[in-house]
């Protein structure tokens, strides 16, 4: 089943601090300057949503694939300001392209998935792997954002094809080339994605270290 864009932009109303301005700017700070604010777009949750996913950190299950950590702001669209304690729901396709259950993933409801807790810093980090691909969509991240019980964000985080590429020569993800949809030409994407960019780093140790600040509404 593919993924259709939302059949009309629903932007949030406000704006996100960078990962870096989050991670400790007093204010009135000279590197103050240094912070920007973005706008966040919502974009569709897809066929494949499990809800009451697991409150956790580690996502894998064991299954292989190059691993990432992905680092998750979140902050009030208004003021900027970290939000502590919202749930950050992420679910993607395994380094095979499957999701967890759905078709191949069908009896295993949990690989991929997960939620995390903000700190007051507004950061919720998982352990995962670097996704795959499947027919039709580019290489993405699912997220939903929950804060005092109800659901303030829902997108998709994307990285750069020219990361992909690279990640993709390696196993696992070297038995399944040919990837046939990038960011360009993915219609879910074109309606927002560019400002859903993971920052993506490669340590000394070979873990993919993968930012991105969402700005949220809390209502």
């Amino acid at each position: 089943m593919l993924e259709r864009p939302l059949t009309r932009r629903a932007w949030l109303g406000g704006a996100a601090l960078t990962a870096l301005g989050i991670a400790g700017l007093k204010p009135g700070a000279p590197e103050a300057a240094s912070v920007s604010c973005i706008l966040t777009p919502e974009q569709t949750e897809g066929p494949y949503y499990i809800a009451g996913e697991k409150l956790r950190r580690n996502i894998t299950d064991g299954r292989p694939g190059a691993p990432m950590q992905l680092r998750a702001f979140v902050v009030d669209a208004t003021t900027c300001r970290p939000i502590k304690n919202a749930a950050v729901d992420i679910w993607h396709a395994d380094a095979g392209g499957v999701y967890s259950g759905f078709g191949a993933g069908a009896s295993n409801r949990t690989f991929m998935r997960g939620i995390q807790r903000t700190n007051a810093k507004g950061l919720a980090l998982f352990r995962t792997v670097y996704p795959g691909w499947y027919q039709g969509r580019t290489v993405h991240i699912h997220v939903k954002v929950h804060v005092g019980g109800n659901v303030v964000h829902t997108g998709q985080l994307y990285f750069s094809d020219t990361l992909t590429d690279a990640v993709y020569r390696r196993a696992p993800y070297s038995s399944r080339p040919n990837r046939n949809t990038r960011n360009a030409n993915d219609g879910i994407f074109r309606n927002g994605g560019s400002r859903s960019l993971l920052s993506v780093k490669k340590n000394s140790a070979g873990l993919y270290v993968a930012t991105i600040t969402m700005g949220v509404r809390r209502s």
